[in-house]
């Protein structure tokens, strides 16, 4: 049976269209594009280029909307405000762009088409050109495979501009925007025997297919749940339980529950 693409109509059933999302926040398609220019949100684009947007976009849009009316903000305004209180974490599309240009140098690097990686990881070559070109992105599963089949790691995707330091403030961990609804923020780095994470998923987001890798991995569910997949068994994990396994064990997971989940995520040695 042929593996689905995760661009597949069926794959979007949890997100919402933009005509969705201007009538629930009460604006029209015209200013969530505008406000999207800006940054206050980053919607997930399929190959066709269609928008898709989550809850927490949503939750997002309709804090905008009060700070446009109740306060008389603009849209720059509105977004510095959201992001020094932590609401709006990311840049206009900068993590894709990141991810893309990554993906394709390290395509390009090994002399392979679109075609031979598209198959060697499960995937269709029009999904993942619109990876390379910043047009959608791919879930944790997938970024996964694609690094592994590069011989690479997630880590390539963290800014390597940073120095090493024994203490790491909030604001500055290295973020990344790993697919949609997923956010991971590096503890620390440039230790060569763990790799320590807070993984932080919006409700309802998935990891997508299994993947495995050398290794040892530790959780702590700091808020939220998480379902576990390892083979064919299944884990719910609530706020306070812990969980470990062989990374070498094919594994996904998700967020089942309606709100954020955050995860304190240790992997030894740092191969993700």
């Amino acid at each position: 049976m042929r593996r689905q693409s995760i661009l597949e109509p069926q794959k979007y059933d949890s997100y919402l269209r933009i005509g969705e999302v201007a009538k629930l926040v009460g604006v029209s398609a015209s200013v969530i594009r505008s406000w999207e220019n800006v940054g206050l949100t980053r919607p997930r684009r399929t190959a066709s280029k269609y928008r898709l947007y989550t809850q927490e976009d949503v939750r997002v849009l309709k804090r905008a909307k009060f700070m446009r009316k109740v306060r008389g903000l603009n849209a720059s305004a509105i977004r510095q405000l959201l992001k020094s209180t932590g609401v709006v974490r990311h840049s206009p599309n900068g993590a894709a762009r990141v991810i893309g240009v990554r993906l394709r140098q390290l395509r390009l690097q090994r002399g392979l088409t679109l075609s031979t990686v598209a198959k060697a990881i499960g995937v269709t070559a029009t999904f993942l050109s619109a990876l390379e070109r910043t047009h959608t992105s791919a879930p944790v599963g997938s970024l996964r495979k694609l690094t592994e089949y590069y011989g690479s790691s997630i880590l390539d995707f963290f800014d390597p501009s940073e120095p090493n330091t024994p203490l790491v403030r909030p604001d500055k961990r290295k973020v990344l925007e790993a697919g949609p609804g997923v956010r991971m923020e590096l503890l620390a780095w440039g230790n060569t025997v763990m790799e320590p994470h807070l993984f932080r998923i919006t409700a309802k987001t998935t990891s997508g297919e299994s993947y495995k890798h050398e290794g040892e991995e530790f959780l702590f569910v700091l808020r939220g749940e998480l379902r576990m997949l390892l083979d064919a068994e299944e884990y719910r994990l609530r706020t306070g339980d812990s969980f470990y396994f062989d990374s070498s064990t094919p594994h996904r997971w998700s967020n089942p529950g309606r709100t954020e989940t955050w995860v304190l995520w240790i992997n030894t040695p740092p191969t993700f």
